[in-house]
């Protein structure tokens, strides 16, 4: 009796044409490696995303609280600008403990359950991104005002922390629709 011909396992899942990776073609295997690929790119991404807007955050903090130039020419005396650094510095707290929770994830510790973590990425990133925005569209004007009157060091450093701020909230934006898209996709049985 002759001995059947040796298959290769990696292609014999594999289509017609296909690719053995699920790079290429259908079939039950393809898909799911497709799967796993979208979902640790979003993984990424998201994470990603989120480390920018810590930096963002916390340049817009840091550059803001250093903005004192002499009498009239400090930060804490506008209260648009004030709001800037707490807002800063509110998303940078925030985008630190979504850091560390990733972290904790991917060394294999507990992490919130899958749904309430989703709904908890997506809120947090909605919510923060809006008071961003928010403290955006208070400190523009002003900055734009005094920048009228004459163009100094205060108000250049006043519009690069308003700038990283708004880094920050793309950022946060971003993060906040991928979020929206693992949240949506999320079965429910």
């Amino acid at each position: 009796m002759a001995d059947a011909p040796a298959v290769d396992v990696e292609k014999a899942g594999a289509p017609a044409g296909g690719a053995p990776d699920g790079s290429g073609g259908g079939g039950a295997v393809g898909a799911i490696v497709g799967r796993w690929r979208r979902q640790d790119l979003l993984d990424k991404s998201g994470s990603a995303l989120r480390a920018a807007a810590w930096a963002f955050s916390l340049l817009a903090f840091l550059v803001m609280v250093a903005n004192e130039h002499g009498d009239w020419r400090q930060f804490d005396h506008y209260e648009e600008y004030r709001y800037i650094v707490a807002v800063g510095l509110l998303a940078f707290i925030y985008t630190t403990l979504q850091l560390v929770r990733h972290g904790v994830r991917l060394s294999g510790g507990q992490d919130l359950q899958s749904k309430v973590g989703l709904l908890v990425d997506f809120a947090g990133d909605q919510a923060t991104a809006y008071l961003l925005m928010s403290a955006l569209s208070a400190a523009i004007p002003i900055t734009n005002r005094m920048r009228e009157g004459s163009d100094n060091v205060f108000t250049d450093s006043s519009a690069a922390s308003i700038s990283m701020a708004f880094f920050a909230f793309v950022c946060l934006a971003l993060s906040a629709l991928i979020s929206g898209f693992k949240l949506s996709k999320q079965t429910y049985i």
